[in-house]
């Protein structure tokens, strides 16, 4: 495959890049950045669900293999960990920093620098890792980065729940969109993430991350370059919710999406409080929902456990 740029170099050099940043900006004033729709003004470090004000905050960072092999290839994942989220699951097995603070607080300036270590050290793409809240921040350290030589694709690794007028504004900035369908039922969604409407704002930001992205394009030594991928964790007794979601990508995105089905689920933080996800998740329950997705046509489908 011919040497793959990133598009958010061209808007970069159009200036359109700039414009992106100057209106995710003014977006803090009264932040409905993600579906909360809080309306606070961060800028004043007023705070609401995602409990951050104007500056993000940066629990870690460096080089990770735990991520699909696409995306770690022979120099690994640059993944960044930002504290603090816009979702509360109570199953999350980071909720020490997504749920409470974790970190310091960093400038885009710093961010830039963190983006061109990673890069420079031989990662694959930049991983940013629950960026919903602090997208404004993150937009204006690639604008920064650009010129000093960011090149690599830049992965938006969420949980889903995603506005979908923010999404566009991210159109051409974002390579790799890397979302969860958490559930498909929008009551076990709120009663497990404290998200309302989960699943149709979900299925909305999908559609526009598709529209963006299109299908995941690999270069010749199968490392991601542009496109979809989605995660599905795969809960203990939610088969049923889980068809719904393998028919939603197969029928309104596209059969061609990669799909990592996991099974990697066990108890954490709150979980034991709710009896139908208080155990593991079974390797025949993982299986099950593998053999549903093939039925159904989709080809490319990851299976972890």
């Amino acid at each position: 495959m011919k040497d793959y740029l990133p598009r958010y170099i061209e808007l970069y050099k159009s200036g359109e890049l700039f414009k992106r940043v100057e209106k995710l900006k003014g977006i803090l004033e009264a932040c409905n950045l993600c579906p909360h729709n809080c309306g606070v003004n961060r800028l004043k470090e007023e705070k609401g669900f995602c409990k951050t004000g104007s500056k993000m905050i940066i629990t870690c960072y460096g080089k990770h293999w735990e991520e699909e092999k696409e995306l770690v290839g022979t120099g690994g994942s640059g993944m960044i960990f930002f504290s603090f989220c816009s979702m509360r699951c109570v199953f999350c097995q980071n909720y020490d920093l997504s749920h409470f603070k974790d970190g310091e607080e960093e400038t885009p300036e710093r961010l830039a620098e963190i983006m061109l270590e990673l890069q420079q050290n031989g990662c694959h793409n930049i991983n940013l890792v629950s960026p919903t809240h602090v997208i404004p921040q993150i937009v204006e350290a690639i604008y920064i980065a650009v010129p000093k030589g960011l090149t690599i694709p830049i992965v938006y690794n969420t949980g889903g729940y995603e506005n979908e007028e923010t999404l566009k504004l991210l159109d051409g900035i974002i390579t790799i969109y890397m979302p969860d369908f958490k559930f498909f039922d929008s009551d076990e969604a709120y009663k497990y993430t404290n998200c309302k409407n989960y699943s149709d704002v979900t299925r909305a930001a999908m559609k526009e991350m598709y529209r963006q992205v299109g299908d995941m394009v690999v270069d010749d030594k199968n490392i991601a370059v542009s496109g979809l991928l989605i995660r599905y964790l795969v809960m203990p007794d939610f088969f049923s919710d889980a068809v719904r979601v393998i028919d939603f990508i197969a029928e309104q995105i596209s059969r061609n999406t990669m799909l990592d089905i996991m099974g990697q689920y066990e108890p954490a933080y709150k979980a034991f409080d709710y009896t139908k996800i208080a155990r593991k998740t079974t390797k025949e329950e993982l299986m099950e929902v593998v053999k549903y997705a093939k039925e159904k046509g989709l080809v490319q489908i990851i299976a972890s456990e």
